[in-house]
C-alpha cells in the first residue's frame, strides 16, 4: 500500500473501520449521507448523497463554532468551505484521531469494529480525553467488552446529558461490541 500511514486505511489496518469512519462521522455529526469508495492504496474518495452540508460555520449545541462535518479545530463564524474542502479536512481530522487512538491503544490495529467505534468517540471528545478515558484503560487491560460499555459514559456537554450524544454512545456501543 503506497503511503499507507497517511490513510486511514494504513493507520487502522482496516479497510471495514475506515470505510465505517468515512460513512458514519458526517451521518453522525451532520446528517448528512455518503457514499466512500476505498482505493487499493487506501485513498478514499466521498461522494455526497444526501442530508445537509454545513459549508457555513454554525454554533453547536454547546456553542463551540462548527463547520463541515463537526469540525470545530480553527473554525471561526463567518467562515465558508467547500465541499472539498471539507472531505480533504474530514480526512485529515480522521487519520489524526485514528492515529493518535492506536498510539495510546495498540491492540486496536486490525480490530475494525473496535477501531471504528473508538475514533468515532475520539472524534467527538478529542483524542487527549479518549486516551485518558476508562475505554482506553479497559481496551489495554485486554477488557474488550467493559471498555465497549464503557462508552455510555460520555454523554455530556456543557454539563449536562444530551439525547442526541446517548444514542451516539449506544450505536459505537453497539458496534463495539460487534464480533466480540
Amino acid at each position: 500500500m503506497a503511503d499507507a500511514k497517511k490513510t486511514l486505511v494504513g493507520v487502522l489496518g482496516s479497510v471495514a473501520a475506515a470505510a465505517a469512519l468515512f460513512t458514519s462521522i458526517p451521518a453522525e455529526e451532520s446528517g448528512r449521507k455518503v457514499a466512500v469508495t476505498i482505493a487499493p492504496t487506501g485513498e478514499a474518495t466521498i461522494r455526497h448523497i444526501s442530508g445537509p452540508q454545513y459549508l457555513r460555520a454554525y454554533l453547536d449545541a454547546v456553542k463551540v463554532a462548527t463547520i463541515c462535518d463537526g469540525l470545530t479545530a480553527g473554525v471561526r463564524m463567518g467562515q465558508v468551505a467547500t465541499p472539498a474542502q471539507c472531505t480533504a479536512r474530514l480526512e485529515a481530522e480522521l487519520v489524526e484521531m485514528a492515529r493518535h487512538v492506536v498510539a495510546c491503544v495498540p491492540a486496536l490495529y486490525g480490530r475494525p469494529n473496535q477501531a471504528a467505534a473508538a475514533v468515532s468517540l475520539a472524534y467527538n471528545i478529542g483524542w487527549p480525553s479518549f486516551c485518558k478515558s476508562t475505554v482506553a484503560r479497559r481496551f489495554n487491560a485486554g477488557q474488550w467488552a467493559a471498555g465497549c460499555d464503557a462508552f455510555t459514559m460520555w454523554v455530556k456537554a456543557g454539563g449536562r446529558t444530551l439525547a442526541g450524544l446517548v444514542a451516539r454512545r449506544g450505536r459505537e456501543r453497539a458496534l463495539c461490541l460487534t464480533g466480540i
